[in-house]
């Protein structure tokens, strides 16, 4: 295959906020580094198992969120229990916009939650077999 998805990026306003939402959802930062001549810092994230998939920016002296645009749709993650997650999840003050639904008759149960920034994030129930 000639190509791989290395990670996606998304900027984000406040770095203990979003870092604390992402770890809730099994995130760790794998490494950081100040880009743009000294004008930013970005922090990549990954998921146990896999590589830094997801770049977090924040870009020095922002203080007004982000547009997300027309085109932005959603970071997809999977977890084999649904229920169990959106309990662990509202723990911590994460609570999805609907209740889990399918997405069509017979498909996965999904839901969204919004990260601090206002992404939606799906979780997809993936069971074995």
């Amino acid at each position: 295959m000639p190509f791989e998805l290395d990670h996606t990026m998304i900027r984000v306003l406040d770095e203990e906020r979003s870092l604390a939402f992402y770890g809730v959802l099994g995130f760790d930062e794998r490494r950081r580094a100040r880009v743009g001549g000294d004008t930013a810092t970005v922090i990549f994230l990954g998921l146990p198992g896999d590589g830094a998939r997801l770049e977090l920016t924040l870009n020095d002296g922002r203080t007004e969120p982000y547009g997300h645009g027309e085109a932005y749709g959603h970071i997809a993650l999977t977890t084999p229990d649904l229920d169990a997650e959106l309990a662990r999840l509202a723990e911590h003050g994460i609570e999805p916009e609907k209740p889990p639904y399918a997405s069509r008759p017979g498909g996965s149960r999904i839901c969204f939650v919004r990260d601090p920034d206002g992404y939606r994030i799906e979780l997809i129930e993936r069971r074995a077999g």
